[in-house]
């Protein structure tokens, strides 16, 4: 039974974030109005080489809330928990709180 994936060159290892389907007063939300592709990320490959073979480090760390593209990534399951595989490039950017 596999217990830890570790991403190998530049791949992140992210775990969707589900938006709530209502709000905190029991507002039902329509499903289009609660969906940010969002993903906290789990953990991240090394890197990937450029050309002459130094070192190019991914840009998100563990722990990073970072905006997903709609489309796209591996779903990989471990155990009873669903996860997905993207390219560094394929982050559009990390979430932070005000």
């Amino acid at each position: 039974m596999m217990k830890r994936l570790i991403p190998t060159f530049n791949r992140i290892l992210v775990q969707r974030v589900i938006q709530p389907a209502k709000t905190e007063s029991g507002i039902l939300l329509p499903e289009k109005a609660s969906k940010l592709n969002s993903g906290k990320v789990i953990a991240v490959g090394p890197g990937s080489r450029d050309k002459d073979g130094k070192l190019i480090p991914v840009s998100v760390k563990e722990g990073d809330t970072v905006l997903l593209p709609e489309y796209g990534g591996t779903e990989v399951k471990l155990g009873e928990k669903e996860y997905h595989l993207f390219r560094d490039e394929d982050v559009l950017g990390t979430l932070h709180e005000d």
